[in-house]
């Protein structure tokens, strides 16, 4: 069963603390979209799914220009690697929150993801997702979701229980970059996850443990680079290349989970 976001039959009122008046929200099969207001007349996508007695919340934030497609049957449709991902991150006992776009925007490019706006969004998407499970939220991005979760990693402090960065951003020609982050005002777990191979122009890894040592004042942090996969197709710097893991999904996420559920170095 499909389900259209304009399809007014298909919402239910939630009624949510005084930070919140209503929320629309379409119930899917397993998961939950929600359309989240963080500013005046603007609302935020959010996907929804908990996983039962939950040690933790990812809150996950898509790269390239944001988004996690439509939502088929309960689940997410976008190609990119943290959204095609989903499954297994609830498999390892995590709710999922994706994070999608504002209503005014169709693209969150570099610059966007650092911006006064787009933390208001994140911000009160997270307030959000508080309201819906008590567990402690993850931070985790991709590509260029790592500028968003950089940012919200500086921003957010004492909101948050860890930072996880995966196919980071390190080109200092980009905004918002992770290194050009005031990556010393961090102070909680930090994991940075890259795949060796990956041919991204401004995710190189040889540029990534010069980025990682930004993180000084994390309490425990952990630099993972990995090199399995299979079958790359297409741009170099999306999804279905080493840059999105493909082909080690599962692996990947099982990493992740191992690493988010006990930090060490």
């Amino acid at each position: 069963m499909k389900h259209k976001a304009g399809a007014a039959d298909m919402f239910r009122t939630i009624a949510l603390a005084t930070a919140f008046t209503t929320l629309s929200a379409i119930a899917c099969a397993e998961g939950a979209l929600f359309k989240v207001p963080t500013r005046e007349g603007i609302t935020t996508t959010l996907f929804w799914e908990a996983a039962p007695d939950a040690k933790a919340t990812v809150f996950l934030l898509p790269g390239g220009g944001g988004g996690f497609g439509k939502v088929e049957d309960g689940k997410p449709t976008g190609n990119n690697f943290l959204v095609r991902s989903a499954l297994y991150f609830t498999a390892n006992g995590f709710n999922v929150a994706i994070f999608g776009r504002p209503s005014d925007s169709e693209d969150l490019d570099y610059a966007d993801r650092i911006s006064d706006t787009h933390m208001a969004d994140v911000r009160k998407v997270l307030d959000f997702v508080k309201t819906q499970s008590a567990a402690p939220v993850w931070i985790v991005g991709t590509s260029r979701g790592t500028i968003s979760a950089t940012a919200t990693a500086v921003h957010a402090q004492g909101e948050i229980a860890g930072l996880v960065l995966t196919s980071s951003v390190v080109n200092y020609k980009k905004p918002g970059a992770v290194p050009k982050q005031d990556l010393a005002a961090i102070k909680v777990p930090v994991l940075v996850f890259h795949h060796s191979k990956d041919a991204c122009i401004h995710c190189r890894p040889d540029e990534v443990p010069a980025a990682f040592k930004g993180f000084r004042n994390a309490p425990v942090k952990k630099l993972i680079f990995v090199d399995g996969g299979a079958n790359p197709t297409g741009d170099v710097c999306a999804g279905q290349h080493w840059h999105g893991f493909i082909g080690m999904e599962k692996e990947a996420v099982d990493t992740l989970s191992g690493w988010i559920g006990s930090p060490r170095p």
